[in-house]
């Protein structure tokens, strides 16, 4: 059931929804701040100081790109990089920065890419602004498609982490975005691996934190890629659980229904109806489905006749066909005649008309039960066509035409499908018309 996961596209937009909540150049003030938090809590690697004119420059231009004002702001930059020369690392880096951030304020992403890739080949540079300019390097190429170079850049980013953290876990956000890119990859194992731990180390932290819904949402993607329903199941119990979507209850049911576990797809989706979630034409044609199949033809007619009139579902020849055959299964054949006839006059075959005889004939209605048996054969495309011949001779002999009956029964032998039938049928015909004929003779 494909339509319960979420397409690459989607799931793109997912990360970057996620991902792109906090890059690093949203403050000139913070990374400085950063800065020297990281040089008075350890040991870093020595750094040059920001100089306060350059600071004031790029904050100059920090406030221009705030105001809107990205030309202005380019220009404050340009005349800042012309003294490059002067300027030291941890400057050239702030300035890259900046150029970074205005780039991809006006979606000029590879522009983005570019200067944030200068910014970490400025050295020496405070450990904390590295790791988040190569955190945003890693989620720009996410967006941009470039999933190696994603998985790259966020390996460089734990690897200082874990000169600095060596007993530290792995961030959960890292986790996930290298998730997001082995996933993109196509490589299910590698992509399960990294979203099952970010999952499991949020899950049973003690902060209170919650696994964001898209976490799960990849998560029980790549669980279906790996053809694993059991866990994908799992997942969506705990999406309705947490986030009580109308879509995870429907995908549930198909969960259900790809386990073969019919009983529980329908009573999930029969609480989705109630809740008001079975909304959608193909929804309310898959639960009727499930009705049907489950010995309630009535429901199931009710539901499929209330979709049709809503114009949920099209008046075409599929649904008029099942919402007829549910009316006939519940035994309202009043009401499924005229949907049987409707349907059949949309269908370029007779094999409706061919049914509507059979229908007619368990209502004894015998004239109806011949016309539509010879539409049928008049239109041709049927499946087995001396059904249509059978019918029309059973019709015959209740109708007390004897010999039309048996004309009809004779043609009807002729075929695999009804040939049983029509012998036996023929017989019995047969004597009935000797047994007339006889009482007629003595009578006379």
């Amino acid at each position: 059931m494909n339509k319960h996961i979420l397409s690459n596209l989607n799931l793109l937009k997912g990360a970057a929804f996620l991902l792109f909540s906090g890059l690093v150049f949203t403050s000139l003030q913070s990374t400085v701040a950063q800065a020297e938090e990281a040089k008075t809590e350890r040991k870093t690697k020595r750094v040059p100081t920001l100089r306060s004119k350059v600071y004031d420059q790029l904050s100059r231009a920090q406030t221009l790109a705030d105001e809107n004002k990205q030309a202005e702001a380019f220009e404050v930059l340009d005349l800042v990089k012309s003294k490059a020369g002067s300027m030291n690392s941890y400057e050239l880096a702030m300035m890259y920065n900046f150029y970074a951030f205005i780039h991809y304020e006006a979606e000029n992403y590879d522009e983005a890419i570019q200067a944030f890739e200068n910014v970490v080949q400025q050295q020496p540079i405070p450990e904390t602004f590295e790791q988040a300019t190569l955190f945003s390097l890693a989620q720009l190429h996410m967006m941009r498609g470039n999933y190696d170079k994603t998985i790259a850049f966020i390996e460089k980013w734990e690897d200082i982490q874990l000169a600095l953290f060596p007993t530290k876990d792995i961030p959960a956000k890292n986790l996930v975005l290298k998730a997001q890119a082995m996933y993109q990859k196509q490589d299910y194992p590698e992509s399960s691996k990294y979203i099952n731990a970010a999952v499991e180390q949020v899950e049973t932290n003690d902060l209170g934190f919650q696994v964001d819904e898209q976490w799960y949402v990849l998560q029980r993607a790549v669980y279906y890629e790996l053809k694993q329903p059991e866990q994908v199941k799992n997942v969506l119990l705990k999406l309705i659980k947490k986030f009580e979507a109308p879509k995870y209850w429907i995908q549930l049911a198909g969960m259900y229904g790809e386990l073969g576990l019919e009983d529980k797809q329908l009573a999930v989706m029969e609480i989705a109806e109630q809740l008001g979630y079975v909304m959608t034409g193909s929804d309310m044609f898959n639960l009727a489905q499930l009705y049907y199949y489950h010995q309630m033809p009535y429901k199931a007619a009710i539901l499929m006749e209330q979709a049709v009139q809503s114009g949920k579902l099209a008046e075409d020849e599929r649904n008029l066909t099942f919402l007829a055959q549910s009316w006939n299964f519940a035994k309202e054949s009043e009401k499924a005649i005229p949907v049987m006839i409707a349907a059949a006059k949309l269908s370029e075959t007779g094999e409706l008309y061919a049914q509507l005889g059979q229908m007619y004939l368990n209502m004894e209605q015998w004239d109806q039960a011949i016309e539509v048996s010879q539409q049928a054969i008049g239109k041709g495309g049927l499946r087995n066509k001396g059904m249509a011949h059978l019918v029309i001779g059973m019709a015959r002999f209740n109708g007390g035409d004897y010999n039309e009956a048996m004309n009809e029964l004779a043609k009807a032998q002729q075929f695999d499908g009804s040939r049983g039938m029509a012998t036996q049928w023929l017989k019995f015909v047969e004597g009935e018309k000797k047994q007339l004929d006889t009482y007629a003779t003595v009578d006379s």
